[in-house]
C-alpha cells in the first residue's frame, strides 16, 4: 500500500473539502500523514480546530512571527521535503490555492512523486494547477460529494468540457494504438492524455473518464470483452 501525506494550508482551503479530498487520495493509496499548517488562535480556523481529531489530523501552529509574512508556507514546505528525503512517502496531497507552493510541487515530482493539488480553481494560478500531477477543484469535489445521487455518470451536470480538453482527448486518442476500424482503448488514452496534462474528470462533474467520454459528441465508445475502447468522430 502507498504511503500519502496531505499537507493542509488552512487559511488557503476549506475544512468542508476534506472528506472528498480523503476520498479522491485514496486512489493513490493510505493518507498516513495528514497535517494542517496555521495559526490556530485565529477565529477564521476555528471550523478546521473542530474536525481535526475527527479526521486524524495533526495541527501545526505557526504563530504570526511579521506582518505581512506567511510562515504556514514555509512550515508546510520545510515538512514536505523532510518526508521526501526520509524516503517513507510515495506522494502528496497538498489542499491550498497559494501560488508560493509551485516550487514545491515540482521539486516533490521531479523525484518521481505524485502530487494532488486540492483548491479553488478560479484562484490558483495556473501554474500552480500545471505543476501538479492532478489539480482537482474543491468546489466540485464538494458538490460531487453531496450530491443526492439523482445524476448518472454520463448525464452529470457539470461544468462544459471546454475545446482545448476535447482537443487534448483527440491527440491522445491519435497517438494511442487504434485498430483497424479506429477504435483505442480508453485506458491508454487517458494515460497519454494524463501525461500531458493536469486534468481531473471530477472537475467536469464526472466520477470516470469513461463517463466524460460518452457525453462527447466528438467520440464514440464502444465495450468489447470487459474493455472500454474509444473513437474520434470529430
Amino acid at each position: 500500500m502507498q504511503n500519502i501525506a496531505l499537507l493542509i494550508d488552512a487559511d488557503n482551503t476549506t475544512p468542508a473539502g476534506i472528506d472528498p479530498v480523503l476520498t479522491a487520495l485514496a486512489e493513490l493509496g493510505q493518507v498516513n500523514i495528514r497535517r494542517a499548517y496555521g495559526n490556530w488562535a485565529k477565529p477564521n480556523l476555528a471550523k478546521w480546530a473542530q474536525i481535526t481529531n475527527e479526521y486524524g489530523i495533526r495541527p501545526q501552529q505557526q504563530f504570526d512571527l511579521t506582518k505581512g509574512k506567511n510562515a504556514t508556507d514555509m512550515a508546510m514546505t520545510i515538512d514536505a521535503i523532510d518526508l521526501l528525503y526520509q524516503g517513507k512517502v510515495d506522494g502528496f496531497g497538498i489542499m491550498s490555492s497559494d501560488s508560493d507552493f509551485t516550487p514545491l510541487v515540482s521539486r516533490l515530482r521531479q523525484d518521481g512523486l505524485v502530487v494532488y493539488g486540492f483548491g479553488w480553481k478560479n484562484k490558483a494560478p495556473q501554474a500552480l494547477q500545471t505543476a501538479c500531477t492532478r489539480f482537482i477543484d474543491i468546489d466540485a469535489l464538494i458538490r460531487d460529494d453531496s450530491d443526492d445521487g439523482t445524476r448518472n455518470g454520463a448525464k452529470a451536470q457539470g461544468e462544459p468540457v471546454d475545446e482545448a480538453l476535447v482537443t487534448l482527448l483527440g491527440k491522445a486518442w491519435r497517438a494511442a494504438n487504434r485498430s483497424e476500424d479506429g477504435y483505442a482503448r480508453l485506458g491508454e488514452v487517458g494515460q497519454i492524455a494524463g501525461n500531458r496534462s493536469n486534468f481531473d474528470v471530477r472537475n467536469y462533474g464526472f466520477k470516470r473518464l469513461i463517463d466524460m467520454m460518452e457525453s462527447l459528441p466528438n467520440f464514440e465508445v464502444q465495450r468489447r470483452d470487459g474493455q472500454a475502447w474509444v473513437k474520434r468522430l470529430r
